[in-house]
């Protein structure tokens, strides 16, 4: 995977405008995971629910044999922008416990709700495997 990125940019901040890949593999597509646990529960603030979405993509990822390395796509659908620009240092945080240093495309929207009302985020995954 080669992260694109021109030189007169600047470079972003916890995510890349771009991957190429240019090796056969497999593609894993992942349905919006919430930030509800197990039982459907869910927490009350930003951060926790995206600590939880989070850990939910590692999960499924490793049922296919990925991992965080693999992301090359996320997107974020979020409730409230106001809430997720507080979250910040708690999501950077959850973020740093699940996906490392990985920091693949993303594209954040903010949205009047999710299916279940207490959800405040969903995220979407794409990731690549390239073949050993």
């Amino acid at each position: 995977m080669r992260i694109l990125q021109p030189a007169e940019w600047s470079k972003p901040r916890g995510f890349s405008h771009g991957v190429e890949f240019d090796a056969p593999g497999r593609w894993i597509v992942l349905a919006g995971q919430t930030g509800g646990d197990e039982k459907g529960d869910y927490a009350p603030d930003m951060a926790a629910q995206v600590g939880t979405a989070l850990k939910r993509i590692v999960k499924l990822l490793g049922e296919a044999g990925a991992g965080p390395e693999h992301i090359v796509r996320l997107t974020w659908y979020l409730t409230s922008r106001s809430e997720y620009e507080a979250a910040g240092p708690g999501i950077g945080a959850a973020w740093k416990e699940t996906l490392g240093r990985n920091f693949p495309p993303s594209t954040l929207l903010y949205i009047d709700g999710l299916v279940d009302v207490r959800a405040k985020v969903e995220i979407e995954v794409t990731a690549f495997v390239p073949k050993a």
